[in-house]
């Protein structure tokens, strides 16, 4: 299993940069990561619309043929760290690769929403495209520390 990592933009602000590096890092020790950034909507007269559009088409480009596609989204489902552990464990055993998609400052486009299989809240909060990329690569660490038993997780979730 291959898990991609597809995002628009580049995270600018260097300790978030370090900081997604960092958990990047350490998903790595248990699974394969693909990280890939594709470019964002552009100018900024551009109308969000518009700029959706072009993400959402350069992101749906950049997802692996078989991929399961999982759209970030505030209007996801809510799901649990150890509900992501079992999934990701569920696709390993499948063999299945898996795309997660993070959308820019203007969210997903409706054809990106469309194609993914799953929907996943981070939260119902809104947070910056950047930060929501840091908290799916911590969260995917967690999980992978869920599944091996290791002490990281302390949470008491269901």
């Amino acid at each position: 299993m291959v898990v991609h990592l597809i995002a628009v933009g580049k995270v600018k602000n260097a300790a978030l940069r370090d900081a997604c590096e960092g958990y990047s890092q350490r998903v790595r020790h248990y699974l394969k990561l693909d990280v890939r950034e594709v470019r964002d909507g552009g100018r900024a007269d551009r109308d969000a619309e518009s700029a959706r559009k072009l993400e959402g088409e350069a992101l749906l480009r950049a997802v692996p043929n078989g991929a399961v596609i999982v759209a970030v989204t505030r209007a996801g489902r809510a799901t649990s760290s150890r509900e992501l552990a079992g999934q990701l464990e569920q696709w390993r055993q499948e063999g299945r690769d898996v795309a997660f998609l993070v959308g820019g400052a203007h969210g997903l486009a409706a054809t990106v929403l469309e194609r993914a299989q799953r929907r996943l809240s981070l939260s119902s909060m809104t947070f910056p495209h950047e930060v929501a990329r840091l908290i799916l690569l911590e969260q995917l660490y967690r999980a992978c520390t869920i599944s091996r038993g290791e002490p990281y997780h302390k949470g008491a979730d269901r």
